[in-house]
């Protein structure tokens, strides 16, 4: 059994002591931290293999995406501090992992890299004023003049480098205390030996300087790093998500039958708590005492409210809609189904783009080349020219010129514009390497409500009840939100609603009017044998009279059709998962053609389906809209929601369909293949400008400035490609 250790209070020093987060699991401790200075393969790889250096610890896992650090190992919670420490001392500070914490640490971070860009685009614009009134004066200007203009420029550009530059100063000093290295060591040395020369070109000797070089590389380097730490942050919004559903409290009933008030992270199995109506289920349970109905979605992802009565099985973040219930925990809060849930979810979170990932070995690999180049240049030159100018000036070109910012630019510049494309064409993009995986999908996992169907009960052939009867029953129906009521109501239209009537959670509508005893509702309820059909089902009952059936089902989207085929002349093969009845779920497959179906599914049953998919080889899309979908969206390869999904799915899906318009999946997947080939074009583009543009460095045919001026060319070179993309 999985029991969590007793909270503890803050250390005081202003910061949630790790120990009261720590949970015992089968006699693990497991400890979820939320890591900050993260950006790379790299990072993932040190900070993993830095706390497995710890023979205490069986698992380390980081999720680059959300920051969040698995921790499992055996022995008591008192090491928590101990890893945090490490943590620190390895460079990366943590803290306890809290998502249900309205306070996000990124969000900062992202105001400082706002903040430091506008510094570096301020002092570049202003430089290059000066810069070029230098480069235009020739002869005409004097050798006083050109002093006057390289003082001020290093009043601009200095401070604002100080500020700009620390992002990459920080991140660089890090990792070289603790004796590695990434890719912001070359690019703080490249900024830092371009401002050093020019201070002593501008108060000492009387050559070129070159500010204008040193904060233009900032500059774009600023932008690369701001939309990445963007794309990033918003992979987390899912799982902040879904723990915001988790009932922060809970009421429990004492042995001497008060009922008290306690933190539900203090609820443990075989508490009985009390559920008044318009409560969330704070931990699994099971219902030993009321009647009434609970919002059910979170599990099926069916609008249907499930019925609530002794013995039913209920699940964390469900909805009390109506009645006191009387439940007993059979699990505590971080082991019940939404905790499972929101880690399920972080886990399909986890980057899964294959260019990514070449982009950055890549760029892992230009580390130890780059100094090597550096170095050598700096070498033959001093032993060539016999004096260290030139060989500063070239070392310093080889570090700009070589820096990837084109190849850092190849993936962002293409889905800027895919992105952008598709808004046109009412599809939102919400991850950043979405585009590449949606472009190899071959198979597809569709939802049944609410996706291929418009999400509510619609009453069935109306026309062929007994006269009267549809009014009658819409005048008990207009006093009730039950899903099924209100689709009596619609169908009826406006009118009058019966006086003193009485709902019973779970059961039905009743009163008494005109001396007749009305009532409308389930069969059971009713004492009526119900007949199994794929459709939903309710009874009028008059008096003692024959009771008229009422039958219910779920429309299809008008483009649901297209949609499908639509798919499958695009090669793929598609399968439909639903948590509803078999019944429903089997009439909808044979009317949309789809052989492939499976009904009754809870959300951990569709990922299983999924990760067998994938281990097939396939690359599964899954296009869903519940609560219950919001894992399945996240384990798939790609994923699309609908505008009108739980905004749960909407923040675990890639892609979210703006005026609720099916087909319009079949857009992005379009325009993801044509993305695909642009990528491919750029990475190209970027191996031959490297190929070009380095041995002219080296051979000391470049200055610094037209080194950075290449650099930023290369990068406009990618992003031309790119807005191919824009052309329909």
């Amino acid at each position: 059994m999985a029991a969590l250790d007793a909270a503890t209070p803050d250390t005081g020093a202003g910061q949630a002591d790790p120990q009261a987060f720590v949970r015992k699991i089968d006699g693990r401790s497991h400890l979820d931290l939320l890591v900050r200075g993260a950006t790379c393969a790299g990072c993932i790889a040190r900070i993993e293999s830095g706390m497995l250096a710890d023979e205490r610890v069986e698992q380390a896992r980081l999720n680059l995406s959300t920051g969040r650090l698995a921790l499992v190992w055996r022995g008591d919670r008192s090491a928590a501090r101990g890893f945090v420490t490490r943590l620190g001392e390895i460079g990366y500070p943590a803290t306890p992992y809290e998502p249900e914490n309205e306070h996000d640490p990124q969000k900062e971070d992202e105001r400082r890299l706002l903040r430091a860009l506008a510094v570096a685009g301020f002092a570049m614009a202003n430089v290059m004023l000066l810069s070029i009134s230098v480069w235009s004066g020739g002869l005409e200007m004097t050798e006083t003049m050109q002093s006057l203009m390289h003082r001020i420029s290093a009043l601009i550009v200095l401070p604002a480098v100080a500020y700009a530059g620390q992002p990459f100063f920080r991140s660089a000093w890090s990792v070289l205390r603790h004796r590695h290295v990434n890719m912001d060591v070359p690019i703080s040395l490249a900024v830092l030996l371009a401002c050093g020369l020019s201070i002593y070109e501008t108060f000492i000797g009387h050559g070129e300087t070159y500010y204008d070089a040193a904060v233009m590389l900032l500059f774009f380097l600023l932008i690369g790093r701001f939309l990445d730490m963007r794309l990033r942050a918003r992979a987390s919004q899912a799982a902040r998500g879904l723990a915001a559903m988790q009932a922060a409290t809970a009421n429990r009933l004492r042995p001497d039958g008060a009922v008290e008030a306690v933190p539900a992270r203090e609820v443990r199995a075989g508490d009985h708590l009390v559920l008044a109506a318009g409560d969330r289920v704070p931990v699994d349970a099971v219902i030993i005492e009321g009647d009434g109905a609970l919002d059910g979605s979170l599990v099926s992802g069916e609008t249907a409210p499930v019925e609530a009565r002794p013995g039913v099985q209920v699940f964390s973040g469900m909805l009390n809609l109506d009645g006191k219930l009387v439940v007993r925990a059979s699990a505590d809060r971080d082991n019940s189904l939404l905790a499972e849930i929101t880690r399920m979810v972080e886990a399909g979170e986890q980057s899964r783009s294959r260019f990514v990932r070449l982009a950055d070995q890549a760029a892992r690999l230009y580390v130890p080349l780059v100094h090597s180049l550096a170095l050598a240049t700096l070498i033959g030159w001093f032993v060539l020219a016999g004096e260290p100018h030139t060989a500063v000036i070239n070392a310093i070109a080889v570090l700009i010129i070589t820096c990837p910012c084109a190849l850092g630019l190849a993936v962002p510049a293409v889905q800027v514009v895919a992105s952008g494309r598709l808004f046109k064409a009412g599809v939102l993009v919400k991850s950043g390497d979405a585009l590449e995986r949606m472009a190899k999908v071959d198979t597809v996992i569709v939802d049944k409500t609410g996706t291929l169907t418009e999400g509510r009960p619609r009453l069935v052939e109306p026309e062929t009840l007994p006269e009267g009867m549809l009014e009658l029953a819409a005048r008990l129906a207009r006093t009730s939100r039950h899903p099924l009521s209100r689709a009596i109501a619609d169908a009826a239209g406006m009118g009058p609603a019966a006086k003193d009537v009485r709902e019973t959670p779970g059961g039905g509508l009743e009163c008494v009017e005109d001396g007749r005893r009305l009532r409308f509702g389930a069969a059971r309820w009713l004492g009526i044998d119900a007949v199994s059909d794929p459709h939903s089902e309710a009874w009028l009952v008059i008096d003692d009279g024959a009771p008229v059936r009422f039958r219910f089902a779920d429309r299809l989207r008008s483009d649901a059709a297209e949609t499908i085929e639509g798919l499958r002349q695009r090669g793929c093969h598609i399968e439909l998962l639903s948590g509803d009845r078999p019944g429903p779920v089997g009439a909808i497959a044979a009317e949309l053609g789809i052989g492939h179906w499976s009904a009754e599914l809870k959300p951990q049953e569709k990922i299983a389906r999924i990760e067998a998919l994938k281990a097939e080889g396939r690359t599964v899309l899954m296009i869903g809209d519940g609560i219950n979908d919001a894992p399945a969206l996240a384990a798939a390869n790609a994923s699309v929601s609908l505008a009108s999904a739980a905004e749960i799915s909407q923040a675990a899906a890639d892609f979210v369909l703006q005026g609720n318009r099916l087909a319009n999946c079949l857009v992005a997947l379009d325009i993801s293949r044509s993305a695909r080939r642009r990528v491919l074009e750029n990475f190209a583009l970027a191996a031959g400008y490297n190929m070009i543009a380095i041995p002219l460095a080296v051979l000391g045919m470049v200055t610094p400035l037209v080194a950075a001026i290449a650099m930023s060319g290369s990068s406009i070179l990618v992003t031309l490609n790119a807005l191919r993309l824009a052309r329909r």
